[in-house]
């Protein structure tokens, strides 16, 4: 079931480095936050805090709270790895695991869970797979390599790998950044299915994808080089690309910088 995530106060540090300061922001169940704004400003070190990926970079750390309808992801006594399931990514570019099949690709999640049952495992390698608007394309090669499938197609192999193990978040980080326009059409109706059953946060640099596909806008910026990053606003996507209560939205917005 989708759930609500939050931040609150949440200060990102790279060692002595103060990446992001003070971001608070609530993400509803079943809604798209898009995360837009210029590069080195902290919008994906922010999305990999919500489920704990960005404290695998040594010396990384943050302050502050993120929490999955009000508990603490970062208390005392959670586990990072049951954090990370209940709260799936997709990476900027698709990481399929090459040496496997596209079906043990979208089980491997389950499989290190403990599932070894081959008949749910191809149940749920089917669900996912059709959950992916994929199953239709594959369905019919399921033994050949993850990495024999195109571009636009193994990113969508990603998604159904990060939905079969049923999160209630998905991030995703640039997901359509390195696919050719239709992949990139593709993965947008997509997300708008995804958000039927799940809570969804992306970054992208593409205005007009977080226009079309987003409910609500955050937009991040720096102050200056070497300050840290920080959330300027964040609003109904129509309202932050029609009216947006800060100059520096609407000048990022309109291309003025960025």
């Amino acid at each position: 079931m989708a759930k609500r995530i939050e931040a609150k106060d949440l200060n990102i540090y790279y060692g002595s480095f103060h990446a992001v300061e003070s971001v608070n922001l609530t993400v509803e169940p079943r809604t798209v936050t898009a995360f837009i704004g210029p590069s080195g400003c902290g919008k994906s070190t922010v999305l990999r805090t919500l489920n704990r990926m960005h404290e695998v970079i040594p010396g990384a750390y943050c302050t502050g709270k993120v929490e999955l309808d009000g508990v603490d992801l970062y208390g005392k006594g959670v586990d990072p790895v049951a954090v990370r399931r209940n709260i799936g990514m997709v990476f900027q570019r698709a990481n399929p695991f090459p040496a496997m099949s596209i079906r043990d690709n979208v089980v491997a999640g389950l499989k290190l869970n403990g599932v070894r049952d081959n008949k749910l495992l191809d149940e749920a390698c089917e669900k996912s797979l059709r959950g992916a608007i994929l199953w239709d394309e594959v369905k019919d090669r399921l033994d050949r390599s993850g990495a024999s499938l195109s571009g636009g197609q193994q990113q969508r192999l990603c998604i159904a790998r990060a939905i079969a193990v049923e999160p209630e978040v998905i991030l995703m980080d640039e997901p359509c950044s390195a696919l050719d326009p239709i992949s990139t059409l593709a993965i947008e109706d997509l997300i708008g299915e995804l958000k039927e059953r799940f809570t969804v946060v992306i970054v992208t640099h593409n205005m007009q994808q977080a226009a079309r596909v987003s409910d609500q806008t955050a937009f991040f910026n720096l102050k200056a080089q070497g300050e840290p990053g920080r959330l300027v606003e964040i609003d109904r996507t129509d309202k932050i690309f029609s009216n947006p209560k800060e100059k520096a939205t609407e000048d990022y917005i309109s291309g003025r910088f960025g």
